[in-house]
């Protein structure tokens, strides 16, 4: 599945709710569905900077796609790490690079986050983007 697939298929899930409790009530599920990130993994290296809530994420590249796995201290922080990860994780780092994560914009994800919660939603982009990049500068990154 490309990323504009994955994006599309998570636009038709929020599509179904005209609710914003109802929004953030799949996103909590979406991070409770979330497999548990390993504890050597939560280090002060993958801890996301800019995010209120302790988030982490680790990448790992097996030389043509990156594989993400994250965990987070919020049920809704978590669920947006969750929806990230459902849309880039499995994928090459130019994949990643050049996707444009229309997603965000078309459920209203911004528009319905916190200032800090969507400054923290930026952050955990960028740290993506981070790590594509660094995968395909060098073809190995940060592991």
């Amino acid at each position: 599945m490309t990323i504009n697939e994955a994006q599309d298929e998570v636009i038709e899930e929020f599509a179904g709710f005209t609710d914003w409790m109802d929004k953030y009530q799949m996103l909590i599920d979406l991070g409770s569905e979330l497999e548990p990130l390993d504890s050597r993994y939560k280090t002060e290296q993958n801890l996301i900077d800019g995010c209120q809530s302790r988030v982490w994420l680790q990448a790992d590249y097996d030389g043509s796609v990156i594989t993400f796995t994250a965990d987070s201290d919020a049920l809704i922080v978590k669920g947006i790490i969750a929806l990230l990860i459902q849309v880039i994780s499995g994928h090459t780092p130019e994949e990643i690079l050049s996707a444009d994560l229309y997603f965000i914009e078309r459920i209203g994800l911004k528009d319905h986050l916190s200032p800090t919660r969507s400054n923290g939603l930026l952050a955990m982009v960028k740290q993506i983007r981070m790590y594509a990049l660094a995968f395909s500068s060098n073809g190995k990154g940060a592991q």
